[in-house]
């Protein structure tokens, strides 16, 4: 844990006791922080007066001794209305942060040149994070991993000389992180998404923003016009900027060329990296993420060999694309992240041939939009409360069967699958729906579907059964 240290002796109040509030808490406590908690919860609010940490109702303290508020981000600090604890803040001029900016100030009170790398954008922030850390670890580097991700910042170890730290950065952390100055900042790309929280797409990319004009270097992709403006915004102000692209060449930046990422700078155009062949790395999205993990290990000193092994062995994110056997020329996929439509489509462009296990709790829309992607599944299996919805949008277009259940579909998907002698084949569980009708998550879901494919005759497990880990 990192003990916070930059507020010893000072009295700060703190709302909102989840994982990453409990954390900060204790963090606080230990850096010797005088802290009061509160949430809306009143069993959060026991468990914590249990563990020790000062209860008490937030309306009825002196905010006028208070040095800093705390603010988990899952709680609103602009939109639809400031929380209520925000206006109480506000009102007495006291600052408003998160964990990550008390992260931050740490980093820069105790080790302010070991490299930070933080990574934000609407889409793929966690792979481009854990592909990071890969990397970094694999090369023999003391790397701290954290954030957004599921690690909260402050359980990571302190800040010290020659300590690598890759933390992804929500939208709501970086809103509590004024001072965010990582080496390097990623910003992978911008799509409406939040706009509850933070009311406008203008002020959802404004905060964004903030993540790479801060760094030593920004990393930001330009296939969206959102970002482009961005990265023409932070170079004028002096930043150095590293363009990457899934889309075009780049005059000066990494870009994906097929399989290939190649460098390009006034100096020379050369080829950095070739995802080819690493199944954890398939498609245009994890080329655009894969782009982003090699500019930012770059910008730390990373040498271009460690990146390369780095991706060649990557084992991919749990739940999200990832392999987890073979048998003969079939592959089996673990995509139960993929929650909607929008969330399944990266899968289904990643393969020729698919025998798709699909369905769950429906969400708004269905798979209509996913009909671009029909021509590559050979048949689908369809399970849960979506079966009926998603047969009728299959329609004629793609073969399927109303299989019920994981444990049926994972079995009829590989009989079929092995019958194939078109080529390479992949079995995948990519659901577009919500898990809540037969599964606590998507999580427990993808659990299941790993465990019905390693319960297969023939099959070689390339992660641990039990529980997905590699």
């Amino acid at each position: 844990m990192i003990p916070v240290t930059t507020l010893a002796g000072k009295k700060v109040t703190l709302f909102g006791l989840g994982g990453s509030g409990f954390a900060t808490a204790r963090a606080l406590i230990l850096g010797g922080a005088h802290v009061t908690a509160w949430d809306d919860n009143p069993d959060s609010v026991t468990k914590a007066a249990a563990e020790g940490i000062h209860t008490e109702d937030l309306r009825i303290v002196d905010w006028s001794v208070q040095s800093l508020f705390v603010l988990s981000p899952g709680v609103p600090l602009t939109h639809p209305k400031p929380h209520w604890t925000v206006d109480l803040a506000r009102a007495a001029g006291v600052d408003i942060v998160g964990d990550v900016e008390l992260f931050v100030r740490e980093r820069r009170a105790h080790a302010p040149d070991c490299p930070f790398i933080a990574i934000t954008g609407t889409n793929g922030k966690s792979t481009t994070t854990a592909l990071i850390a890969h990397i970094l670890k694999s090369s023999g580097r003391d790397t701290q991993l954290g954030g957004n991700i599921g690690t909260a910042v402050l359980t990571l170890d302190p800040p010290k000389a020659g300590r690598y730290y890759v933390v992804e950065c929500s939208s709501y952390q970086i809103d509590l992180a004024p001072t965010l100055n990582p080496s390097a900042g990623i910003l992978l790309n911008l799509t409406p998404d939040h706009l509850d929280r933070h009311g406008t797409m203008q002020h959802y990319a404004g905060i964004k923003e903030r993540l790479v004009a801060g760094s030593g270097t920004a990393i930001v992709g330009v296939d969206d016009s959102h970002c482009e403006m961005i990265a023409d915004r932070v170079e004028r102000a002096g930043t150095k900027v590293v363009r990457i692209s899934r889309r075009h060449p780049l005059a000066d930046g990494i870009y994906a060329e097929g399989t290939k990422l190649i460098q390009a700078s006034s100096a020379a155009v050369r080829p950095l990296a070739d995802l080819d062949g690493i199944q954890t790395l398939r498609g245009g999205h994890n080329a655009q993420n894969a782009a982003a993990a090699a500019a930012a290990c770059l910008a730390v000193g990373v040498s271009d060999e460690e990146i390369r092994a780095g991706l060649a062995s990557f084992p991919g994110l749990k739940h999200r694309m990832q392999p987890v056997g073979t048998r003969g020329n079939v592959i089996f996929v673990n995509d139960s992240k993929a929650t909607n439509a929008d969330a399944a489509a990266p899968a289904l462009s990643s393969y020729d041939r698919i025998y798709w296990i699909a369905g769950g709790l429906p969400k708004a829309g269905g798979i209509t939009t996913l009909a671009p992607f029909f021509p590559y599944i050979a048949k689908a299996y369809l399970i849960g409360e979506a079966a009926a919805e998603f047969a009728a949008t299959l329609g004629e277009a793609v073969p399927y069967e109303i299989s019920g259940t994981m444990e049926r579909a994972v079995a009829h998907a590989a009989a079929d699958a092995e019958k194939d002698e078109t080529g390479p084949v992949a079995v995948m569980l990519s659901p577009a729906c919500a898990s809540f009708d037969q599964y606590k998550n998507f999580e427990v879901r993808g659990d299941a579907f790993v465990s019905h494919v390693a319960a297969l005759d023939g099959v070689t497990m390339l992660i641990g059964s039990a529980t997905g880990d590699k």
